[in-house]
């Protein structure tokens, strides 16, 4: 792990612990083993338990419980399927993790309208199942079967984001409990608003520091006429990322395109029995009608053709695209398997289509100095790339190279003036890249809003904003 030191903290007042436990029953537990599931995520940091966990199945819940805490000075931490990877859900500074999965509801699904009201406890997957027969679904796609609220608090994206943006796009509104328990509803069901801040996009995004995000009103998409995949591996990487610039260059409506270096297939061939070449490949997918689909498809392969690649491989039925995008889905899983025993320390960054090429071969030149293996794939088509790094916890040699090339590869981007982070968020993992990427002023007005609305420094605090 990481060699984080967490502050001291009191323990959990009696009274407070015997509230909680009158009003919510065996829904409040203090068990250690419940703790420590709650005191840890994906992520390669050292993990920090809560002095208790509430599970809450309403919003009223959530606000009698944040009303107890903010009485008592008690940090909150919320929580949902806890698949953060830079330390979002660690209760560094101990007190109440508030477990949203219970909140699982779908209010209401509109069709003619485009959008569903949901609980934050809705899993993307779960909204999907929901969805089946309507027509439409829900694009944004982390990989993880991640809550819709911890999505949004994390601003998550995914394959998809290429075509369909990320969660900043697709959430019309959402309802959300402030520090001192009040409730506020932001933004609606209109496409559009001039109607003072934009409190929802404040929100997406804030990882739980501004506000727990209760329940979401998401935008929803119509299930294209026509879908088709293929996978196209290049002789390096290089020939990969022209392709995918010179495609989004074009303006060609492309609906994901996935990049995986040769070691990352190597990982996913072993651990989903496939049989892709063990090369840099690139994942497509089009939608559209079947004429466009047709036509994007022609022409993607035929500037890969120029770039090096070799021979298409497709998949129009179904299940074999979805058995491809399982085994895409999978990657950073068959990663695991590349150190036996070892733990993943991932990172992502994102730069402006027209670096990209360049940052992604930077990268590899410095993978190569290193002895860890270290396995490169991404959403290529919107400039982000993630490195899942393999190391041993206690090997300080280990943890060294891993933080170098962590080092490297977010100051190369922000020298590109690109972000620290495309997806993954900051959480504490990199909260020390904020100044550098936004500035003394930016960070400032940060932490005044931070001050605003939780002055007490209640809600989730450790995140996000470097310690002064």
């Amino acid at each position: 792990m990481m060699n984080v030191q967490y502050p001291g903290h009191p323990p959990l007042p009696l009274e407070v612990a015997t509230a909680l436990r009158q009003r919510f029953g065996a829904r409040f537990s203090q068990g250690e083993s419940v703790r420590a599931l709650h005191g840890r995520d994906e992520s390669i940091h050292a993990p920090a338990a809560p002095d208790g966990v509430v599970f809450a199945q309403s919003t009223e819940e959530v606000a009698e419980v944040v009303r107890l805490c903010h009485r008592h000075r008690i940090p909150m931490i919320p929580y949902g399927v806890g698949s953060s990877v830079e330390g979002q859900v660690l209760a560094t500074r101990g007190g109440i993790t508030i477990n949203l999965a219970g909140m699982n509801g779908i209010f209401a699904t509109r069709s003619e309208d485009l959008d569903t009201t949901v609980e934050a406890g809705v899993t993307r997957r779960q909204l999907n199942e929901a969805l089946k027969g309507s027509g439409l679904f829900f694009p944004i796609d982390p990989g993880a079967d991640a809550s819709l609220g911890g999505m949004a608090a994390t601003r998550a994206s995914g394959t998809n984001a290429v075509r369909y943006g990320t969660m900043r796009d697709n959430v019309l509104g959402l309802t959300a409990i402030l520090a001192d328990g009040r409730v506020i509803t932001t933004g609606g069901r209109a496409r559009k608003s001039s109607a003072g801040y934009d409190l929802t996009r404040l929100l997406v995004g804030s990882e739980g520091t501004l506000g727990i995000i209760t329940e979401l009103t998401l935008r929803l998409h119509p299930i294209p006429e026509a879908m088709s995949a293929a996978v196209c591996a290049f002789a390096s990487v290089d020939g990969a990322v022209d392709t995918v610039i010179e495609t989004i260059q074009m303006g060609i409506p492309i609906a994901r395109v996935e990049l995986l270096d040769a070691l990352t297939l190597t990982a996913v061939n072993r651990h989903s029995h496939t049989a892709l070449r063990e090369l840099p490949t690139l994942f497509f997918e089009f939608h559209g009608s079947p004429a466009s689909v047709k036509e994007q498809a022609e022409t993607v392969q035929a500037i890969a053709r120029r770039r090096g690649g070799q021979d298409f491989s497709w998949a129009t039925r179904s299940e074999d695209r979805s058995r491809l995008w399982q085994a895409r889905h999978n990657a950073y899983f068959a990663c695991l398997h590349l150190k036996p025993g070892g733990r993943a320390f991932p990172t992502d960054v994102c730069v402006s289509i027209s670096r990209l090429s360049e940052c992604i071969h930077a990268t590899q030149q410095d993978i190569a100095r290193l002895t860890i293996p270290i396995a490169l794939f991404g959403h290529v088509g919107d400039g982000n790339f993630h490195l899942v790094i393999l190391v041993d916890p206690t090997d300080e040699k280990d943890m060294q190279e891993a933080e170098w090339i962590n080092e490297r590869v977010v100051e190369r981007a922000l020298a590109m003036a690109g972000t620290c982070s495309g997806e993954h968020g900051i959480g504490i993992g990199k909260a020390r890249f904020m100044l550098r990427e936004h500035g003394e002023n930016a960070v400032a007005v940060m932490r005044a809003i931070k001050m605003a609305l939780d002055p007490e420094n209640l809600l989730n605090p450790g995140k996000i904003l470097p310690a002064t």
